[in-house]
């Protein structure tokens, strides 16, 4: 490996506009890692500064980041991914990103019966109990929200 390939951490820093604390910390929950050097330095590979952007970019998306981790695991590691490694991501993040479109509509479709309704009804509200599904489930919350 090049030394040209890695970056310390103040580089990777300035390259994708985070801080050093918010990389160490995306670092320890295993979305990125890093190689150390004699001094126990930490150097970052140049495809981290992808890495770290897709991590800002699906976390805005609504993404957790187990989830953004599952991602990542997914590509290879030891070489930058390809635009078809992207590629794969990007379909599985769509396709839960429509689910979430799908439940968002029918949230706002029905919340114009809900504001102001005041009916605090668990048995008559459609919108987070249509037809009292949840009281099959047993007495107690039953959905959280």
């Amino acid at each position: 490996m090049n030394a040209n390939d890695q970056l310390s951490i103040g580089d990777l820093a300035r390259r994708t506009g985070l801080s050093a604390s918010a990389i160490r910390f995306y670092e320890d929950k295993g979305l990125i890692h890093s190689i150390r050097t004699a001094g126990n330095q930490r150097r970052f590979l140049r495809s981290d500064i992808r890495r770290l952007s897709f991590i800002l970019i699906v976390q805005k998306l609504g993404l957790s980041l187990e989830d953004i981790g599952e991602h990542l695991r997914s590509l290879p590691e030891g070489r930058t991914p390809s635009s078809f490694d992207w590629w794969k991501i990007s379909e599985a993040i769509r396709e839960s990103l429509d689910r979430r479109i799908e439940q968002l509509q029918g949230l706002r479709d029905n919340l114009d019966g809900c504001i102001g309704c005041g009916c605090l009804s668990l048995k008559t509200c459609k919108l987070y109990n249509p037809d009292d599904i949840a009281a099959e489930g047993g007495p107690g919350p039953r959905v959280l929200r």
